[in-house]
Parts: C-alpha cells; sequence; structure tokens
C-alpha cells in the first residue's frame, strides 16, 4: 500500500477534526507496524479547558491518537479492527505533551486485533502500552 493509499485511509476513520488526531501515515508495513504524526498545535480546542493556564494535551487523546493509528494499520492489512477500544493493557503516561511538540506515533500489529503503541516526543516516550480493538461487525 503506498503512502498516498494510507492518507486516503485517514478518510475513512470514523472520527473528523478535531476527533481526527492523526495528521500523517509516514510509514506503514502491512500486517506489521505504523509510524505516524500528531502536530500538537496551541489552538486545539481541548486546550481551552484541559488545565486551563497550563495547557496540557489529555493523555486520554494521545492514546486515541495512537488507537487510529493502528485503526489504519489494521485496515491496510486487511483486518476487521474497527477503532472500537475493547481494552487497554499496561498504559503508562510519562512525559506531557503540550504545544509545539511534534508527537511521534507508533503501533505494532501483535494478533487478535491486539497492538502495541507507543507515543514520544523528541525521542522520549510519552505515552506506551497495549491496546486491543474490537472489530467491525
Amino acid at each position: 500500500m503506498t503512502l498516498g493509499e494510507l492518507e486516503a485511509l485517514l478518510g475513512t476513520l470514523p472520527g473528523r477534526y478535531p476527533a481526527l488526531l492523526v495528521d500523517r501515515v509516514g510509514e506503514c508495513i502491512a500486517g506489521q507496524s505504523a509510524r505516524g504524526t500528531k502536530l500538537v498545535t496551541a489552538n486545539e480546542p481541548y486546550f481551552q479547558g484541559h488545565c486551563a493556564g497550563y495547557p496540557v494535551m489529555p493523555g486520554v487523546l494521545v492514546l486515541e491518537a495512537l488507537v487510529q493509528l493502528s485503526t489504519l494499520l489494521a485496515a491496510s492489512s486487511g483486518e476487521p479492527a474497527g477503532g472500537t477500544i475493547r481494552t487497554i493493557d499496561d498504559v503508562r503516561f510519562k512525559r506531557q505533551v503540550v504545544p509545539g511538540d511534534v508527537l511521534m506515533l507508533e503501533t505494532r500489529m501483535q494478533s487478535g486485533g491486539t497492538f502495541k503503541v507507543r507515543a514520544s516526543v523528541g525521542g522520549e516516550t510519552a505515552t506506551e502500552g497495549t491496546v486491543v480493538l474490537t472489530p467491525d461487525k
């Protein structure tokens, strides 16, 4: 699958701005792994109410960006992962994500809709863990 085809898959995700949290897919090896980016800007709507006066990207949104990338990986691999979270395991939030950060997103496909995920900023891990997605019916 080409990068152009992957970019087109972004449009198939159920979310739209501001809920779409993957700005670009940089690499995808079907059935194995994918990388993408989220450019974190100060004008994102969640910064207005979350930790007023100290803008921090909510951890749940970092995790959602990783789920969206995992859904794209599943779709590019012909797997029926619908993007609905069934479980999250061993998720750790290790670094705050703030405006101006370039959030690097990585996902590795395991089996049974399971993905090992990691988000980082400047090589430093921000979030990592395991997500299991429920397939579309």
